[in-house]
């Protein structure tokens, strides 16, 4: 059996430079890209939007972040229409800024 020891190795020849882009590269692999939505999607998040803050309701928002989707759970607060931003209050009583670009779905919580 061959006892090849892998990365190991190669390790003593590399520059710490090479090791750092090889692991920044690793780290890349795992980043979602943001997906596009239609005009219809679009209108019903709208609806959905305004009907929350109209009767003051938990709302499920999943937006792209730092290159992958979260999820926020709260009500929102007001909508700032000339920071193109959603302001949300969560459960824990913590302002979320939001761009209204950087939503991909939103939902009423049960």
């Amino acid at each position: 059996m061959i006892r090849d020891r892998g990365r190991i190795k190669w390790t003593s020849m590399m520059l710490p430079e090479h090791v750092k882009m090889l692991r920044d590269w690793v780290k890349e692999d795992t980043y979602e890209y943001k997906k596009q939505l239609d005009e219809q999607q679009l209108e019903q998040m709208n609806e959905t939007i305004s009907g929350a803050m109209e009767f003051d309701q938990l709302v499920t928002i999943s937006h792209y972040h730092s290159h992958n989707y979260e999820i926020v759970v709260g009500k929102i607060h007001y909508w700032d229409a000339l920071g193109g931003k959603l302001h949300i209050v969560d459960r824990f009583e913590e302002v979320h800024q939001i761009k209204l670009t950087d939503i991909y779905d939103v939902r009423l919580a049960d």
